[in-house]
């Protein structure tokens, strides 16, 4: 399939050795897995990062697998709201320090068509997240807003 904003192919990536249970090598239970998902989120790990942790530090292959539940899952279970999806939250982000970097850059033009495209990614995917109800309806980007709230 072809990329969205560039003019080549591209390949995915490896795929993962389908699995209806839980590695016999595993030695973390469930609970303790859930546990430790709840500790590395409240000490600042997005969920992606958490995933990446457990595998290579606690040889966790799959949360989904040891436990039946996502990590996204598992942390709303237990209380945490995660209000912008972590998705969005980086392509925010990135825009964010593209507009730093055009307030003293003015004349880049190749980073104003940067800007543009992750810009538009954002509106495509905050309609998708608006439609399956994971945003509120009266949800805008506004990066003046999104700064203050994504950086603090």
């Amino acid at each position: 399939m072809a990329r969205m904003h560039a003019r080549r192919k591209g390949k995915s990536g490896s795929n993962r050795v389908y699995r209806d249970a839980p590695p016999e090598w595993v030695d973390l239970k469930a609970e303790e897995v859930e546990k430790l998902v709840i500790k590395l989120y409240n000490e600042g790990y997005e969920p992606s990062v958490i995933g990446t942790v457990l595998r290579d530090t606690y040889g966790v292959p799959s949360v989904k697998q040891i436990t039946g539940k996502k990590i996204t899952e598992i942390l709303k279970e237990n209380g945490v709201e995660i209000k912008i999806p972590e998705d969005l939250k980086s392509l925010i982000r990135k825009a964010i320090n593209l507009r730093k970097h055009l307030e003293t850059h003015r004349k880049d033009l190749h980073n104003k068509r940067g800007l543009q495209l992750i810009e538009a990614k954002i509106h495509r995917l905050s309609w998708y997240y608006k439609e399956k109800g994971v945003l509120p309806e009266n949800w805008k980007y506004d990066p003046v807003k999104l700064e203050i709230e994504l950086f603090r």
